[in-house]
């Protein structure tokens, strides 16, 4: 396997499974594809793959389709149900299965524990298993156990590494092709080795990335950091954790601001301009959603509980990201006084742009409770409304803002789309039944709202 590995000097390229099609797993695949790798994934959902069978792409993130439409092309990637084909095929088999929380915080780590038994019954030949899915500290310890219980009578060898994504919905093609560090844990040098094969082409520029003219292959800068698999594995969840801390800190901020008449504005962008605190993730308004962030903290939470660690500050930190929705709602009774029987127009569903995902999504929260009460809800997005319908079929929905508009009580600025970022609110403020704009993301100027008569409310800036 080493030489199969291209351990011997020679530039080598891979056979890799990927097990899971979901945003972490469409993305791995193709971007290791573009790379040079022979790719094939397989999903537990059947319907699924006949879709990327198609050429059809399941889930919406910016440049993956034309991505897997060149990877097709160069017949560098397929797609198959027959896991068993998937894992047979492969020297490398990369986990992306999801680890949903449970209602004790805990991530469900059935889907990784199915995994490791089909690996260990399928494997005929030396395989390296790496999580890629997030998964709590200690989790690589049990996989690597289990494909040993499973697979005892093949006398398979498996190499067992933890590889944590550290990609962002929306911009996920970009990330994974610039990475500012690679992170793997692994059990032995020769583990090590092999996953730095995986990503030569990227760290050393190797490959033609059509998507982005050839401009976004590979960082040279890339820190290529070799950890435990333990340590690995509690980087990602410390590294979400540290993130939406930032967000609820400045949320907290905001708050105090509204007291005091101050700006959080102002005051973020000061902070963020101190190179030991840094811009990113300082941002007041609706608070965090997504899949990620929520169940990490939760995930991790129940990790430190489980040793006797009290992180306090992760607890107020997912209390804080809760109460954001009680604040935003508050501003709308507020303002509305009664929201039976008011049009009220909902801009954004996704939990953040350029992602059609509505796991957690604040969005949706908002929408449920202003159902609850009756409110007749008109929904914009530019991409989550066909996964939203499913859950909210009573609410009407429309890709262009004006129409979500037309005769509405109130607007409530939920996700911050380009879209919303350039809607012409003159000519808004003549088609609305009342001039009321509530800002969950703090995307518009309070001054310039006021001047053109709209009541305006929004996180963290003086009223």
């Amino acid at each position: 396997m080493r030489d199969a590995l291209g351990l011997n000097g020679a530039e080598v390229f891979l056979r890799i499974s990927v097990i899971g099609c979901g945003y972490v797993g469409l993305v791995t695949g193709a971007c290791l594809s573009e790379a040079g790798h022979q790719v094939i994934c397989t999903d537990i959902d059947a319907a699924r793959i006949a879709q990327l069978q198609a050429g059809e792409v399941p889930i919406y993130e910016e440049h993956l389709g034309e991505l897997l439409d060149s990877c097709r092309r160069a017949q560098r990637i397929s797609f198959t149900a027959d896991a068993a084909e998937a894992i047979r095929a492969s020297d490398a088999i990369f986990i992306c299965v999801g680890t949903p929380p449970k209602e004790s915080g805990a991530a469900d780590l059935s889907a990784i524990d199915h995994v490791a038994r089909q690996i260990a019954r399928e494997a005929r030949t030396p395989k390296l298993v790496v999580e890629k899915s997030t998964v709590p500290a200690r989790t690589g310890i049990e996989l690597s156990r289990a494909l040993k219980a499973y697979g005892k009578d093949s006398g398979v060898q498996f190499r067992v590494a933890s590889n944590p994504e550290f990609l962002r919905e929306g911009t996920a093609i970009l990330d994974f092709f610039h990475p500012d560090r690679i992170v793997v844990g692994v059990e032995d040098e020769i583990a090590a080795e092999q996953l730095r094969e995986i990503y030569r082409p990227i760290l050393e520029r190797k490959f033609h990335c059509p998507v982005h003219d050839g401009k976004c292959g590979g960082n040279p800068q890339a820190t290529f950091l070799v950890t435990t698999i333990n340590s690995a594995e509690l980087i990602k969840h410390a590294s979400n954790s540290f993130l939406a801390l930032k967000i609820s800190y400045a949320n907290v901020i905001a708050d105090l601001c509204e007291k005091i008449g101050a700006d959080v504005e102002e005051v973020t962008r000061a902070m963020g301009l101190d190179p030991r605190i840094g811009a990113p993730f300082l941002k007041a308004g609706l608070g965090f959603g997504g899949f990620c962030f929520p169940k990490d903290i939760q995930a991790f939470i129940h990790l430190a509980d489980s040793v006797g660690v009290d992180f306090e500050m992760l607890k107020a930190t997912e209390r804080v990201n809760k109460q954001r929705l009680d604040r935003f709602l508050d501003k709308v009774h507020k303002a509305l006084w009664v929201v039976k029987g008011k049009k009220i127009a909902v801009l954004g569903l996704a939990f953040k742009a350029n992602t059609d995902d509505i796991r957690f999504a604040p969005a949706l929260e908002v929408v449920s409770r202003l159902l609850a009460e009756g409110a007749e809800v008109r929904a914009c997005d530019p991409q989550a409304i066909a996964r939203t319908r499913a859950q909210f079929p009573q609410v009407s929905y429309h890709e262009d803002p004006y129409e979500a508009l037309l005769d509405a009580d109130a607007a409530l600025l939920c996700t911050e789309w380009d879209l919303f970022r350039t809607i012409d609110w003159a000519r808004a403020a003549k088609i609305m039944a009342r001039q009321l704009v509530i800002d969950g993301r703090n995307l518009y100027a309070p001054a310039k709202m006021r001047e053109l008569g709209f009541e305006y409310h929004c996180f963290g800036r003086a009223e």
